[in-house]
């Protein structure tokens, strides 16, 4: 059986040091997007139906974007994405113990999770 798939709705900023203070004032200050509070101390915003979250990540020399796939099948998910020869790229960010998704690469090396909605 095909999973079916959805676009999710977190989009993941990736932002170097020497980007992020700048970057996080823009979605603030310049576009007046609205702040989420409902993961302090991480930094995100309202951004129409998804959410948008601005990460620091120390070993970046440039920002990235990050997206996010739901499934309500992840086993077989991981499966269909296998036999696709899609790269699976697990060891880019650690999940929580017991979480039920996985990190892929899209062929142009556009990082995505895939998880069950609402995770």
């Amino acid at each position: 059986m095909k999973s079916k798939y959805a676009g999710g709705r977190n989009i993941a900023m990736k932002v170097p040091p020497h980007q992020y203070d700048a970057t996080v004032r823009f979605y603030r200050d310049v576009l007046g997007l609205k702040p989420l509070e409902n993961h302090l101390p991480e930094t995100g915003f309202e951004f129409g139906s998804c959410q948008l979250w601005i990460d620091r990540v120390v070993t970046l020399s440039q920002a990235e974007v990050w997206l996010e796939i739901v499934t309500d099948d992840v086993s077989s998910a991981a499966k269909q994405f296998s036999e696709a020869g899609v790269v699976r790229c697990d060891e880019i960010e650690r999940l929580p113990e017991g979480f039920q998704g996985f990190w892929i690469s899209n062929p142009a090396s556009i990082v995505h999770i895939v998880a069950k909605p609402g995770y």
